[in-house]
């Protein structure tokens, strides 16, 4: 087995133990919401024609959106009631997936109970039974091959939406999908595609064991598929109920030199007797603000980022007096301590093809500005919403025939093949040198400074240890560094992990 493999399956248990977590949970709260709902919806049809079209409008939701969506509300409940809701992590991800699990409960539970035989229905009222004594004496029996069934939809369904719950910090299998599509890791992307589905394959075929025995009334097989799911549950959760003292949280954003320096702050931290857990895949706005809760410990960011986003600054300082002002910011208005910048800045930048930069003699922004409608652009899932795309066109009439979203793995080769013509691509790639791209400049200085800067949570702002442990990075990665442990990850031929990129990238700086 290679080192992919190992390092990929070393992963697994735990995110497997969290993947299980987050699934059962969202499908017993589900249950627990629909079979008392459906109890009344089925003894009045206007109640369940109401249910059932509110939980069918939810389902029309992709769970991609759902997730982003319960990260807003959650913020704003917290802000009304004065703090303690956490935004990041198992909670918005529970409350989405259990709409999610919603729509196949309920409409087989309904069904399974209005569709009752009323002739049994009348002969259970005739030897005078009560409704609760009829309901679970008779109709819960009868119905109860049909709600299983949508028992097991909702399963599958719950543990395939599962994985993209890694959007809002909450771990999963998902993990290594989204690391592996970003660094094209096929490996990570497989691992994580086979693990989701033999456990989504395995609880069908035991939920499925359980229906069959309800339907023939076998209660072994019934007993049985419980017996094993609680075993399974026990076990895959094991990983999660083992105590650890010294866990340190790594975040890191969707893309390779965010996994490489996660990883490189997580090997400082290991020497230093810490144990490690990382939350890839982070959005800019989800992932400050679950630094600033203490949700994580540390990450990497970019002063522009903080600077535009957080800040809402629009105008442009010096690179010194921004990053005092970072500084101060975040420390007096969420205790986050910038523990200094590492030395080197990976800003938004313009790449064009050579031969496009040759044939319309393009060189700055301004001379894009010219051709822009005869192009069409590709950027970050990010760009097109982030306030430095609105200075950018505040400073320069650029108007794109078209423009497109990519994932950023995705948006070198775009450039590349001609799908697009010009691409936001960031400074600090390996990819714009190894295909000669050509970066516009900006004499307009639209783009503030990305510097990238180390941040750390309230509570690991005064750990002497912690501290210690991850001053000898700042300063000390250079631009050229970082290209090439980037390049690592993102090349085609002889191509690394990222954490073989960070363990080489922390030899380098021990050199």
């Amino acid at each position: 087995m290679t080192e992919a493999w190992k390092q990929a399956f070393a992963r697994v248990p735990e995110l497997l133990a969290a993947h299980v977590q987050i699934s059962v949970s969202a499908l017993v709260l589900a249950m627990l919401i629909c079979l008392p709902l459906a109890i009344w919806a089925s003894r009045a049809p206007k109640v369940a024609t109401f249910t059932l079209a509110i939980a069918s409008l939810i389902q029309t939701i992709p769970g991609l959106a759902l997730l982003a969506l319960f990260y807003p509300l959650l913020l704003g409940l917290s802000a009304l009631i004065g703090g303690g809701i956490s935004a990041f992590g198992f909670l918005p991800a529970l409350l989405a997936l259990t709409l999610y699990a919603l729509l196949p409960i309920l409409r087989n539970a309904v069904t399974g109970l209005a569709g009752v035989d009323p002739a049994v229905a009348e002969a259970a009222d005739g030897l005078g039974m009560t409704q609760s004594q009829k309901l679970y004496l008779v109709e819960a029996p009868l119905a109860a091959p049909i709600i299983m069934a949508g028992i097991r939809t909702a399963a599958v369904w719950t543990i395939g939406a599962a994985t993209l719950s890694t959007t809002v910090g909450q771990p999963s299998l998902g993990d290594l999908i989204f690391a592996g599509l970003q660094t094209q890791n096929w490996t990570l992307v497989l691992t994580g595609c086979l693990f989701s589905a033999l456990l989504a394959i395995s609880v069908d075929l035991l939920l499925g064991l359980i229906e069959m025995g309800i339907r023939k009334r076998r209660k072994i097989f019934v007993w049985t598929g419980m017996a094993i799911i609680a075993a399974g549950l026990m076990v895959a959760t094991l990983p999660l109920m083992i105590a650890r003292d010294n866990v340190v949280v790594i975040g890191a954003k969707g893309f390779s030199e965010q996994y490489i320096l996660a990883r490189l702050i997580g090997s400082r931290l290991e020497e230093a007797g810490y144990t490690v857990r990382y939350r890839d895949g982070l959005g800019s706005a989800v992932v400050y603000q679950a630094l600033s809760e203490g949700d994580i410990d540390v990450y990497v960011e970019y002063s522009g980022t903080i600077w535009t986003n957080q800040m809402e600054r629009t105008d442009s300082q010096p690179k010194a007096a921004m990053l005092q002002t970072i500084a101060q910011w975040t420390s007096s208005n969420h205790g986050v301590k910038m523990l200094g910048e590492l030395g080197f800045e990976n800003t938004y930048a313009f790449a064009i093809r050579p031969a496009d930069a040759r044939e319309k003699t393009l060189k700055t922004l301004d001379d894009l500005a010219r051709v822009s409608s005869d192009f069409n652009f590709g950027t970050d899932v990010e760009f097109l919403e982030r306030p430095e795309w609105q200075m950018v066109q505040d400073a320069y009439p650029i108007r794109f025939k078209d423009a497109r979203s990519f994932s950023p793995t995705f948006m070198y080769p775009a450039l590349a093949s001609g799908e697009v013509d010009v691409i936001s691509a960031f400074s600090s790639d390996g990819r714009i040198a190894a295909n000669n791209f050509v970066v516009l400049e900006d004499p307009r200085g639209a783009i503030p400074s990305y510097e990238a800067i180390m941040l750390l949570a309230p509570d690991r702002s005064s750990d002497d240890k912690f501290v210690a442990a991850l001053n000898p990075l700042v300063g000390a990665i250079t631009v050229e560094v970082m290209r090439e442990a980037n390049y690592m990850v993102d090349r085609k031929d002889d191509k690394k992990t990222s954490r073989q990129a960070a363990r080489w990238l922390n030899e380098k700086l021990r050199e």
